[in-house]
């Protein structure tokens, strides 16, 4: 069955560690079971644990061992999934897996282990690298508020197979080499995952949760001078601890993470650690990201209201 984290190891939980745990095992422990096992069992469908429904769209990938709430739009890894389940802060989560640390005795995720079940036809392979060019592309940039000539500055045309199929996105290169991959309709990335960091030395850096922020801020700060400070993209707020040892170098941290509850527990979390960290996000309250302010301009949204329907501003 692969590794145990048991409670006979003497090193503690950190958030890395909890992203090891198998999600089916770890589910199984909480009493929810898959109600139905797909793609040569590597797809689990399951209730949502996360709210009640009647039919299971709740899934866990064991090729990535991630799960996506369908219904909710959201998912991620096992801390991302714990975050939502125990509706708790980062520190929260870190006492609670130590505190159960002597109880517990759940397998590490060994991705070897499921992918010979589907052989190599579901993994993504990057077969082309080239500069951005498709228009269906360029669309999405623009859609998106976001300069074609930012978006060429950092970012590629990343053409990939999944067993027979070929796909095109916009791809934005890690530091251990691997690419974020996004279009309209999909979200990918190809290993190995990491964070993305750049570098000049300054003792600021801004911190955001993944390149579409990012290219937003450089977007909005077009004519700020490029080295004036360093950025690190985590390509998923997970990361964020694989990002620490570079932050503490820095005086000074932007935090301009997702509004989202995710993305505000790690900023609270950060937070904690120091007077380093400030949290940006602020600055786009009434949105979902630094994105999605940009897109709207920064307006605030206008009540949808249906023919017929006024706002009251008595107390009848």
């Amino acid at each position: 069955m692969g590794i145990m984290v048991t409670g006979s190891e003497n090193s503690a939980f950190s958030l890395a560690r909890i992203r090891e745990i198998d999600m089916v095992a770890y589910l199984a422990t909480l009493g929810f079971e898959p109600a139905e096992v797909k793609k040569d069992g590597t797809g689990y469908w399951y209730l949502s644990p996360l709210r009640t429904e009647g039919e299971a769209s709740f899934h866990i990938n064991q090729l990535t061992n991630e799960w996506y709430d369908f219904p909710l739009a959201t998912g991620g890894n096992l801390v991302d999934f714990c975050l939502r389940y125990y509706q708790c802060g980062i520190r929260d989560l870190l006492e609670k897996f130590n505190a159960d640390r002597p109880t517990l005795s759940l397998p590490v995720y060994d991705p070897s282990l499921h992918e010979g079940r589907v052989g190599k036809a579901a993994k993504l392979l990057v077969t082309d690298v080239r500069k951005l060019y498709s228009y269906p592309l360029k669309n999405y940039l623009h859609d998106r508020s976001i300069p074609l000539s930012m978006a060429d500055a950092y970012c590629s045309e990343i053409t990939y197979q999944i067993g027979d199929g070929t796909y095109y996105g916009i791809g934005f290169k890690n530091d251990a080499g691997g690419y974020e991959i996004r279009n309209k309709n999909y979200k990918q990335s190809s290993s190995p995952k990491d964070i993305t960091t750049m570098r000049f030395g300054v003792p600021t850096v801004q911190v955001f949760e993944g390149f579409i922020d990012f290219l937003s801020y450089r977007a909005i700060n077009a004519n700020a001078h490029w080295g004036a400070t360093d950025f690190v993209v985590l390509n998923g707020a997970g990361l964020f601890d694989r990002a620490l040892p570079f932050l503490e170098q820095h005086e000074q941290v932007g935090l301009w993470l997702d509004r989202d509850i995710t993305g505000q527990a790690y900023t609270q979390y950060a937070l904690a650690m120091g007077s380093r960290y400030s949290d940006e996000s602020g600055r786009y309250h009434q949105f979902k990201d630094l994105n999605d302010w940009l897109m709207h301009k920064g307006e605030v949204p206008k009540v949808n209201l249906k023919p017929g329907n006024r706002l009251r501003a008595d107390n009848s």
